[in-house]
């Protein structure tokens, strides 16, 4: 059964409203901050699964407004960045981007290891390193074929799939308790304007007006049209990115660049309107990634795909407690931005955006969280996640 747009969104929504239920009436969902989506999400994803194993049904969702919503999401991000904030961040930002792409030779070198553990090719441990975790499911199309290729890589396709949709999971599954636990264990609290608008608190008043409707809804549509025209340009150098990335890029400029030239036009990074455009973009996207799992692709490579993905969660989570933590400061947005980098380093960066929301609603608010999660995440790894794959196959392969 194949779902139109409007069929998927409803659905989505409804996904959603689910997991708002949810973790309303159940302590231990509120308590460790676990996205809405991703709560719905699974749920939905597990009774999709079971109409597929009882019924023989297959629902297939149309992805069309999930990744128009992934694009205003980030453009909404733009919009809100302050370029002073990321000259102050810079020191944070160079120390978190270093230590990210360190650790994408890590998850390689651990995927290797299970996979001989297994008497198995140790290429199959690439396609469940980085290449599934931190590229997802797009990367595992694009290296899945050349592994088997060039180095004889069997079901590679497969395992690399199931790699990317648990890791989603497990990504926006630990965020919020590893942040609670470092909030509370170090006391930490928030140094930032609580008026900030990502990750308000719940219960703070929002209003929004008509003229700041059609405000950012202008500069969501400039900026992304601006996106779209840098990354065809990009895309003719060479330097192929998604699309959300330009687009973000485009909205930082358009925030902090237009209002100095032109005064009379207010940047929007303060607008309620544009908070709300971002929550509810990241949210319904979320909710359409994960109700669209599907757990039955595993087949008989189960026990070698969960043994890896055991390994990489007691990695990731000595990593980012006990390396990224203490590096970034042992400070509150640390914390944030650790619960931040697990939903990337396991899944992507949306499930990111969503573990930090998630957080800084309950205990306040993080922009330089905000700011170079997206960067490093988005931008820097996913750049650099092919020439770590790449390294590593050398190596492996002399």
């Amino acid at each position: 059964m194949e779902l139109d747009s409007r069929q998927t969104i409803i659905i989505a929504i409804l996904v959603l409203f689910l997991g708002k239920f949810l973790n309303r009436k159940i302590g231990f969902l509120r308590q460790f901050n676990i996205p809405a989506p991703v709560t719905g999400g699974i749920i939905g994803s597990v009774l999709f699964g079971f109409l597929y194993s009882a019924f023989d049904l297959n629902i297939v969702f149309s992805d069309t407004y999930r990744d128009i919503l992934l694009v205003v999401f980030f453009t909404a991000i733009g919009l809100e960045t302050d370029i002073r904030s990321i000259i102050k961040g810079g020191r944070i930002l160079l120390l978190f981007a270093g230590l990210a792409v360190f650790y994408l030779f890590v998850q390689n070198l651990a995927g290797i290891a299970v996979a001989k553990a297994f008497g198995a090719n140790p290429n199959v441990g690439i396609l469940a390193g980085s290449t599934a975790l931190q590229g997802g499911h797009g990367n595992i199309v694009a290296w899945a074929p050349v592994l088997q290729r060039d180095y004889g890589v069997v079901g590679g396709m497969e395992i690399g799939m199931a790699m990317a949709t648990f890791g989603l999971i497990m990504g926006g599954l630990l965020g919020g308790p590893v942040a609670k636990y470092l909030i509370q264990k170090n006391e930490l609290e928030t140094s930032d304007d609580p008026e900030v608008n990502i990750g308000q608190k719940e219960g703070e008043t929002r209003s929004i007006d008509y003229d700041s409707a059609l405000r950012v809804i202008l500069m969501v549509f400039v900026a992304v049209g601006l996106g779209m025209h840098l990354n065809k340009i990009s895309a003719y150098l060479g330097f192929a990115m998604p699309l959300f990335v330009p687009c973000m890029f485009s909205g930082m400029v358009l925030a902090n660049l237009v209002p100095r030239i032109i005064p009379q036009i207010k940047s929007p990074s303060n607008l309620p309107t544009l908070a709300l455009t971002s929550e509810v973009s990241l949210g319904l996207f979320l909710a359409m990634a994960m109700m669209g799992l599907r757990f039955w692709e595993i087949g008989d490579k189960a026990v070698f795909i969960l043994v890896n993905l055991a390994v990489q969660v007691a990695m990731i989570l000595l990593f980012s407690t006990l390396v990224l933590f203490r590096v970034l400061g042992k400070n509150y947005d640390a914390a944030v931005i650790t619960a931040g980098y697990l939903g990337s380093a396991l899944g992507a960066t949306p499930t990111a955006m969503a573990n930090m929301a998630a957080v800084t609603q309950r205990f306040g608010a993080s922009r330089i969280a905000f700011i170079v999660i997206p960067i490093v995440a988005a931008f820097i790894t996913q750049a650099t996640n092919s020439l770590a794959i790449q390294i590593v196959l050398n190596l492996t392969n002399r």
